[in-house]
């Protein structure tokens, strides 16, 4: 991962409403990568490990915690047309739009760290 994948990253981890979950990756601090495969090992602590944003399925696992998060199964990132990230939550009858995003993972973190 680049220095601004680890980063978005580290946010994410940061998060109140972060936690592993399986089928995330999850980059190593000891160097390598592991794949969470049950509930037991996504107790464990991060520590300095860090997700694996570029991962399809802890991208997928990524949008399930904000979605919980914000309470709400309509919450999505897509894509604009100059190629960042918008992201947009609708909750409480009306829609709210996050800012644009480098990435859909750095559009799901600011989703995340944004949840009430």
């Amino acid at each position: 991962m680049t220095e601004q994948e680890q980063a978005v990253s580290r946010r994410a981890v940061a998060c109140k409403g972060w936690r592993r979950l399986p089928g995330m990756s999850i980059i190593r601090h000891a160097g390598g990568d592991d794949r969470i495969m049950d509930h037991s090992e996504a107790r464990l602590p991060d520590g300095l490990d860090l997700p694996d944003l570029t991962d399809p399925a802890t991208l997928g696992c990524l949008l399930a915690l904000v979605r919980e998060a914000w309470q709400t199964p309509t919450v999505w990132a897509e894509p604009g047309h100059d190629g960042h990230w918008e992201m947009c939550v609708y909750a409480d009858g009306k829609p709210k739009m996050l800012e644009t995003y480098d990435s859909e993972a750095a559009a799901l973190v600011a989703a995340l760290e944004a949840a009430p």
